[in-house]
């Protein structure tokens, strides 16, 4: 592939390239864009690939990953990360519980925890039956 540009930037060119002073045609051969500016947001997934002994080292590390990348960038959604390995992205698990909490809230805790539904960040408020 040799042009490695987003495809809307050689639409441009192209558009540019076709468009007025081609015989009496004032309008473009390929129409821009129908939508103006940028569309809702949404949601989009990242795939780290990584080397572990077994399952559960595997769910560990991601969960330390996770854990990690939510403290770098805190609009990241941790109650959304899983794991899968890596030929069968089907299989994925949930890392986090993710339990409805009274305020809307979702537990942080890991999946299966013991006690407590736990928010997230630190006095977060706990919820539910422990210990």
């Amino acid at each position: 592939m040799r042009d490695n540009r987003v495809a809307r930037w050689r639409q441009r060119r192209l558009t540019a390239g076709l468009g007025a002073g081609r015989g009496d045609r004032a309008e473009t051969l390929i129409a821009p864009p129908r939508r103006d500016g940028a569309g809702p947001a949404r949601f989009f997934t990242v795939h780290l690939g990584f080397e572990a002994a077994d399952p559960s080292v595997a769910r560990e590390l991601a969960v330390a990953y996770a854990e990690a990348l939510s403290l770098l960038r805190p609009e990241l959604a941790l109650g959304a990360a899983a794991l899968s390995p890596a030929d069968a992205w089907h299989r994925a698990e949930r890392l986090f519980c993710g339990a409805l909490g009274p305020d809307g809230e979702r537990c942080a805790d890991v999946v299966g925890h013991p006690g407590f539904h736990h928010a997230p960040g630190l006095g977060g408020l706990g919820w539910g039956d422990g210990d």
